[in-house]
């Protein structure tokens, strides 16, 4: 060992030559304490003075996302609050929605897709979010001809993955029709209980929804039924009761 990492490494308990047999073996078990601090010594001096991780690179791919947050949502503007009795009736509708869900969910899995139908890789970000928003509202432009062919490949991707990327798009953009009825859905589809990852997926989305809603300046009952929907559903039949509103 080198003196300039001696002295970052000291030694605790100094070590001297050993008096060993001449047949001594350091490949073999020490048969004695001598035996075992010169082949500890051997090993130290094969030890490089520095070790470079090997990191896959693909396992870096995809910057990790982390929302830490103890707020709740911010309340209803004032007069959309709404009553105890509808959040009761949709968490109930939506109770037997995924009842009915769980009731085909084996004869739909023996299904095969239309040829006319193709899905995005589990891993296709961008890929999903056209697939569930439609091209006009992904690319905030006009809607592409009808024969237009984008090309997907089809593969089986997880509710919670399509969660993460349709939340991450509500997070910049604005709230349609179409993203309400994939959240609706995909909420539908989450098993109980909930993964880590989906707690605190379905958390960031309501707390989403009322910020969206505190800054709707035409109030759109439409829309604000939609926010409140939502934010029903993960506070009420998810249990994140601290995100409830508040009964008008």
């Amino acid at each position: 060992m080198e003196p300039g990492l001696e002295e970052l490494m000291p030694r605790l308990l100094p070590v001297g030559d050993c008096d060993l047999a001449e047949d001594f073996d350091p490949t073999v078990p020490p048969r004695t304490p001598q035996e075992y601090l010169k082949r500890v010594q051997i090993e130290a001096a094969r030890c490089p003075e520095v070790v470079v991780a090997q990191i896959d690179p693909r396992k870096l791919k995809k910057k990790p996302t982390v929302n830490i947050s103890i707020s709740g949502c911010q309340p209803a503007p004032e007069g959309y609050s709404p009553t105890l009795k509808w959040q009761q009736q949709q968490v109930a509708n939506f109770s037997a929605v995924r009842q009915s869900l769980n009731k085909h969910r084996n004869h739909w899995r023996s299904q095969h897709l239309d040829s006319n139908v193709t899905m995005p890789k589990s891993e296709d970000e961008e890929g999903w979010k056209k697939f569930c928003l439609g091209e006009r509202v992904y690319s905030e432009i006009a809607a592409l001809p009808d024969n237009e062919n984008l090309g997907i490949d089809y593969m089986k991707a997880t509710v919670t993955s399509v969660l993460e990327y349709l939340i991450s798009w509500f997070g910049e953009k604005k709230f349609t029709p179409e993203l309400g009825r994939w959240l609706y859905a995909l909420l539908a589809c989450l098993e109980k209980p909930l993964l880590p990852e989906a707690h605190s997926l379905i958390r960031q989305l309501a707390r989403r929804c009322s910020e969206v809603r505190a800054l709707e300046q035409n109030k759109n009952e439409e829309q604000i039924s939609a926010l409140n929907l939502i934010i029903c559903l993960v506070s009420r039949y998810f249990d994140q009761r601290d995100l409830a509103d508040e009964p008008s």
